[in-house]
């Protein structure tokens, strides 16, 4: 099942969004802002010093994207983000849809 861009909002509101901003040339918050990170390299955003392991993640998909938000530890251990992660598939599906619709 695709992903639902009105669930996901609502989730980026309630986890997501005291951290990270989306807007284009959006401010940094405690985590970079995430406008248009998919496609990516990590860790290349000016403004924002990264951990060297997000340095070394690569090119941002949503693959990546989806297992760092099923556990951001195992993804990206070392990281500063405090997000403890979402173990329903079909709500990081909402949430990356939600990304992708607004970046």
């Amino acid at each position: 099942m695709p992903g639902d861009i009105e669930r996901g909002k609502k989730l980026y509101m309630q986890r997501c969004a005291m951290c990270h901003t989306t807007e284009a040339g959006g401010k940094h918050k405690t985590g970079p802002n995430l406008h248009g990170f998919i496609g990516k390299v990590g860790g290349q955003i000016s403004g924002f010093k990264f951990s060297k392991v997000n340095k070394e993640i690569g090119v941002w998909t949503e693959e990546k994207l989806d297992q760092l938000l099923e556990n951001p530890k195992k993804l990206m251990p070392g990281s500063k983000m405090i997000f403890k992660g979402l173990q329903d598939a079909q709500a990081r599906k909402d949430l990356i849809a939600y990304i992708k619709s607004i970046t």
